[in-house]
């Protein structure tokens, strides 16, 4: 078992730091106590296994909280031996007056950044809503590329049929010519042979 003292310095009072720590403390189950120091820093002395305390060191060490304006600009660390000397992980707290308005500057800072948070939220939602406009734009685009050329497609083949109709109709006329003229070649033929026929058997008769 071991015990950290730790000096925590830059933003990190009136701004929650100490709560996140104990909550951290807690989870990894360390033994000590945070308390303000004046005028800006946190003393912080938590006891427990050494993996734990790293643990522990690299999780309050703090650069940007997502919520809250926390910010650790450095950590003055020292090991010590520990005396088990807590029962639990505590906050230390101050003067009620001084306390109270911590609580308070806290319940501003995360009343204004959920008014931040909302902003963003709405320029964010917005901006979706812009690039969902355009999407739409883009989509009745694509459609009405794609009606177009489903007309223009079935105008070609209106336009084939009724060319290939009037090829049709030409080819069937020219059938039906060529029928006619072979059957009067036929004919022709026929009378011109029973003619030569008819002139042989006269001269036989001769």
């Amino acid at each position: 078992m071991k015990r950290a003292v730790i000096i925590a310095k830059g933003v990190v009072q009136r701004v929650g730091y100490r709560d996140t720590v104990e909550k951290i403390a807690r989870k990894l189950k360390l033994t000590g106590f945070v308390e303000n120091l004046k005028p800006y820093d946190v003393r912080i002395v938590a006891e427990g296994g050494q993996d734990a305390l790293d643990v522990f060191i690299t999780k309050i060490r703090i650069v940007k909280h997502p919520i809250t304006p926390i910010s650790v600009e450095d950590l003055d660390v020292k090991f010590e031996a520990a005396t088990d000397e807590f029962e639990y992980f505590e906050i230390k707290r101050g003067d009620w007056q001084d306390e109270l308005g911590e609580r308070l500057d806290v319940a501003g800072t995360l009343l204004y950044r959920s008014v931040e948070l909302g902003a963003k939220s709405v320029v964010i939602g917005e901006k979706m809503l812009e690039k969902q406009d355009v999407m739409i734009d883009k989509q009745d685009k694509h459609t009405q590329i794609i009606t177009e050329f489903r007309d223009q497609t079935l105008q070609g083949f209106v336009t084939l049929d009724t060319k290939y109709g009037r090829i049709s109709d030409n080819m069937e006329r020219l059938i039906d010519g060529m029928q006619n003229d072979r059957k009067e070649t036929r004919e022709s033929m026929t009378k011109l042979t029973d003619a030569i026929i008819e002139l042989a058997r006269s001269r036989d008769r001769k």
